[in-house]
Parts: structure tokens; sequence; C-alpha cells
């Protein structure tokens, strides 16, 4: 499951007239002491909030979608859906043979620059490039998205087989290793929520689905204090995950390692992967006190 981001690019935007920071192109008075505040109803941009739901769309399915397709996964009118997609191709965040539509590794650059901001992992880095190469296997940091981790950092370990995730990727938290402890951190009394609203998607025939036995995995992951997930994201793929706290206690990610299953057993991650991740998990603590 190798993954290539790219390298995105910016795109230079159209430079309209000139406006006073209390004024709106429109002449509309902006009053700056509610930019905090929630959404007034006419603040709101429904054919931005449908363009992202666009995006979302590829992320969700991962595949090229032709204009009806993209219609169906977003509710937009077929119409409105080729608006949008048209206006991504013109911008750069999207490619087409003339009927299907694909997102270009430019789109990273609309959440690169925050994730790649992150004190934390600037800090965990040379760690995890470190256990990388001690453990010789490709090793990975997410933080939890409702219900997605998004990974944040990460060394891929070159070998003829290796497992590797780019900064930026999303996959379901409940069939990860790194989502599963993160998800399990949370409050107990959060539980019933969350199992309420995951959606325990089948990903492998090893994958947990019932909602019973996931509430069962998560006390198993909060009492251990971390998670090993065996080919329940993809056939042939173990990963090991412990979190990683800040200087309060506060969980700020996870840290984990993918191993192919050619390589080693359950117990051998176990054994030798979790002692060494653990260790590393607690030297970005320690490192994250003494740099706060």
């Amino acid at each position: 499951m190798v993954k290539d981001a790219g390298s995105p690019s910016a795109s230079k935007g159209k430079q309209g007239r000139k406006s006073s920071s209390s004024e709106l192109t429109t002449g509309e008075s902006v009053d700056d002491s509610q930019d905090g505040a929630s959404v007034n109803p006419r603040d709101y941009v429904n054919s931005l909030a449908r363009g992202l739901e666009v995006l979302r769309a590829f992320n969700r399915t991962g595949r090229k979608m032709t204009v009806s397709q993209v219609a169906s996964e977003t509710g937009n009118t077929r119409a409105g859906a080729r608006r949008i997609l048209l206006t991504l191709v013109h911008e750069g965040y999207a490619l087409t043979d003339g009927k299907l539509f694909d997102l270009t590794p430019q789109v990273l650059e609309l959440g690169y620059s925050v994730l790649s901001s992150k004190g934390v992992w600037d800090i965990a880095r040379p760690f995890i490039a470190q256990l990388s190469e001690e453990v010789r296997e490709s090793v990975s940091a997410a933080i939890l998205e409702r219900f997605e981790v998004v990974y944040v950092a990460g060394t891929q370990y070159h070998r003829v087989i290796s497992v590797g995730i780019s900064v930026g990727s999303r996959f379901p938290a409940h069939c990860t290793a790194n989502g599963r402890v993160l998800l399990a951190t949370r409050p107990e009394e959060d539980w019933d929520t969350i199992l309420e609203n995951i959606d325990l998607k089948k990903m492998t025939e090893k994958t947990v689905t019932r909602k019973s036995d996931f509430r069962n995995v998560l006390k198993k992951v909060r009492q251990q204090g971390w998670s090993l997930v065996d080919q329940e994201l993809e056939i042939g793929l173990m990963s090991i995950a412990v979190p990683v706290r800040n200087s309060s206690g506060g969980i700020v990610g996870a840290i984990n390692v993918g191993v192919p299953t050619i390589r080693m057993t359950p117990q051998q991650m176990v054994d030798e992967i979790l002692p060494k991740l653990l260790a590393t998990s607690e030297n970005i603590g320690a490192s994250l006190k003494a740099g706060h």
C-alpha cells in the first residue's frame, strides 16, 4: 500500500479589486469582532460547501469518477457537479480525460501547510526516522479527525516489499492501529456516541464490523495502551501503534509501525517492535516537555 504524494505546487489566484478590511467587494459592512462567531445563514456560501463535498467524495471513493457519479455521491445536480469539476480542473486541483475526473497532487497544498507546520511533529520526525532505521520498517504518525486518521509525519523504509503512507493520507480509524489507539483514548462517556455514528465498513474478511465487538476492542486497547491490527485494513499488512502525549499528558496523536505479514507474526510485532515503539513515544513526549 504505497501512495506517492507528489510535489504540490501553488496555483496563482486571480486578483480582484482591493477592498478595505471593513468592507466586502460588494460594499457590505463587516464587523471584524464577529469573525469567529457562528455562521449566519446569510454568510454561508453554498457553492463553496458543494465544492468541498466534491473533494471529499473523491477521498471517500478513492477512484476516478464521471460527472454523473460525482453528482450521485454528492447530491449535486449533474450540471452543478460538472461546473465544480471544471472549476477544479481550471485551478489545477483536478484533471480529466474527457470522461473521467480525478484529483491532482496539488490538492495536498490545501492541508499540507497546516499538517507540516505543527511543532509537535517537527520535534517527532527525528525520533520517527531513528525508529524506522532501527526496526528497518516504515513508521508513521497520525491524528484523529472524526472517524478517520490523517497522517501527519512518517518515514518509509525502502525494501523490496515496503509499507508507505504519504503525509495527508486518510484511512478509516476503526481498522487502523493508529485510529484504534486514538479512539480508545477518548473519554469512555463518548464511546456510545462514537459507536452510534461510526461506520464500521468491512475492508477485508478480518475487519471487525459488529459494534459490540468493536467496543470490546476499544476496551482492550485502552487497558493495554497499544493496538495491533492484523490485516483488517488490507490483506498482507499488520500495524502496531501507541499514543503520543504532550507535556500535560494529553494525547496529540499516535505513531505506528507497519509491516507486511510475510516478515513478521503478530507475536513478533509485540515482542520486537512494541518495546521500541513505546520508547520512541516516551522520547517524543520528553522532548515535547523540554521544548515547551
